[in-house]
């Protein structure tokens, strides 16, 4: 009887645990939209960034530029997602509420994990922080029997394990969030719109079981963790010998004015290869075509043939307009015409240092000035690779990640153009103009190198200077020697460096600069200067 009794009693503590603790809903395919209604229009004024698709079952998605996703009107996957999000409402409908907060959330407020019920319109002020208590499963729902909205610049901040995939916040009304506000996790609401104002930033979902999503300038991004996939990109293409080259084309010169600084090697397989200064190459300057250039362009035809055929996750609808701060994650893209990238494309590896970026290009690559692919939580450059169908130009001072391979179209990269990884072409000239490029890892006669451009032995600065240069050498030994050099070749000063930190009086005119630092045991650092009037 006394075991009976236990039995029970066990049982029965479960069975309330379940109640007391908020349980997150089952979200089916809807998970993977970022803004989605189930009837009605989603819409965008605007730049938006949005990671995940977008769309409705029941009307149109218009005026979004380039997504992190799919775009889905009326279709098969709409159909489905909106099944799937009428079981998440009604899972998070009969959510037993375990709080009754006041209707005005935030203005320092801390909550714990739970279900929270508001019987009438909320709002979200100031600052509302969600508290896991140390467990990555807490969930947090809340239900508001009414609308909500927030006061501009209102934001909601997780603390102690709480993620924003565990958030749930069920709108039985119109959902308004003022200019800048940043929530956290899946807004469901029902019957009724969802309005995201300017600078609107949420780390989750705004989805609708009926009515319009309209957003004007937001950043949304449907979360990670909580069973979401990882997502690792394709596979990475074998490079072979082609690993072992920084610059190369297949068929055509390969030519360099001014100081240009390269890691790797440099060649053609039908041209002329000029114009290169053996003392500023790590690695083989092939000046005709050999063995090696040959080995090279084939294996070079097979990585592209590879890039050309893999299959397209996500299209970038408007290939004019590339860049702007978009951030995409590790999948294969398709622009399907000529691009251009303004600004910055960030490339985010959600942790996952391995991820593979590919982006296709069926169309020339052009880049603004200063333009930047940038890298962010584990991503690296040896994993991105870009494959152009046409000719790539790389404009003044763009910083560039990841293996270019372009096909039967010339390659041009201009002065102060800073590459961490590849330009290679399977037909057509390569030109580059005082341009500093290392490739990344997988040469294996290269292999005692460093491919970590930031990881140098001596610190320049201010860079951009103005008429101080300052130089520490802390991690070189011995005297050093430094010579700079203008953008044509010329040396332009010469010093030898006998202390840790040297202050260098320079006057020279306006412009971009090419140094070279030669130890006292020979380990040498080159980098680009910037002189400002």
């Amino acid at each position: 009887m006394k075991k009976l009794l236990f039995f029970a009693t066990a049982v029965a503590l479960i069975f309330f645990d379940g109640l007391l603790h908020a349980q997150a809903p089952t979200l089916g395919t809807a998970a993977n939209f970022a803004l989605f209604s189930t009837n009605g229009a989603v819409s965008n004024t605007g730049l938006s960034h949005i990671t995940g698709n977008v769309g409705t079952n029941n009307g149109s998605s218009t005026n979004f530029g380039n997504v992190d996703g799919v775009m889905h009107d009326a279709d098969g996957t709409t159909a489905i997602a909106a099944a799937d999000l009428t079981i998440a409402y009604n899972q998070l409908n009969a959510a037993i509420p375990n709080y009754f907060p006041a209707p005005l959330l935030g203005n320092g407020q801390t909550l714990t994990a739970g279900t929270y019920a508001i019987g009438q319109t909320a709002s979200l002020n100031n600052t509302l922080t969600l508290d896991g208590g140390g467990n990555a499963n807490s969930v947090f729902i809340f239900q508001i029997k009414g609308a909500f909205s927030s006061g501009a610049g209102a934001k909601v901040l997780l603390t102690n394990g709480a993620l924003a995939c565990n958030v749930f916040w069920k709108i039985e009304g119109l959902v308004d969030l003022a200019t800048n506000t940043s929530l956290k996790g899946t807004v469901v609401a029902n019957n009724a719109a969802i309005v995201l104002n300017t600078g609107v930033n949420i780390e989750g979902r705004a989805l609708s079981t009926t009515g319009a999503v309209t957003v004007a300038g937001v950043t949304v991004a449907t979360p990670v963790g909580c069973g979401s996939p990882v997502l690792t990109g394709p596979l990475a293409p074998q490079l072979n010998s082609v690993a072992c080259y920084t610059i190369f084309s297949g068929n055509g010169a390969v030519t360099n004015t001014g100081v240009s600084f390269v890691t790797g090697d440099i060649g053609s397989n039908l041209g002329l290869t000029t114009g290169y200064q053996a003392v500023n190459v790590t690695g083989t300057i092939h000046p005709n075509p050999d063995t090696s250039t040959a080995q090279c362009a084939a294996d070079l035809n097979n990585v592209y043939t590879y890039l050309n055929t893999l299959p397209t996750d996500i299209e970038l609808l408007y290939p004019a307009a590339f860049g702007q701060d978009l951030v995409l994650t590790p999948h294969t893209y398709l622009l399907n015409a000529a691009t251009v990238l303004n600004g910055n494309v960030i490339l985010n590896a959600q942790n996952n240092p391995n991820a593979v970026f590919v982006i296709k290009i069926n169309g020339a690559l052009s880049t603004s000035t200063y333009a930047s692919v940038v890298l962010t939580n584990g991503a690296q450059a040896k994993n991105v690779f870009w494959k152009i169908d046409g000719a790539t130009s790389l404009n003044d001072y763009s910083k560039f990640k990841g293996t270019v391979v372009g096909n039967n179209g010339a390659v041009i990269v201009n002065t102060g153009v800073n590459i961490e990884g590849r330009v290679l072409t399977t037909s057509g000239a390569v030109s580059t103009v005082g341009i500093n490029a290392q490739m990344t890892a997988g040469c294996n006669k290269l292999s005692t190198i460093s491919y970590n451009m930031e990881n140098n032995m001596a610190k320049f600065y201010p860079n951009p200077f103005s008429t101080i240069l300052n130089v520490s050498t802390d991690k070189m030994e011995g005297n050093s020697v430094l010579g700079i050099y203008n953008a044509v070749g010329s040396k332009v000063l010469e010093t030898t460096l006998s202390k840790k930190t040297t202050a260098i009086p320079v006057k020279l005119p306006a412009g971009v600069y090419f140094y070279q630092l030669t130890g006292k045991n020979g380990q040498q650092q080159k980098g680009k200067l910037i002189s400002k009037p």
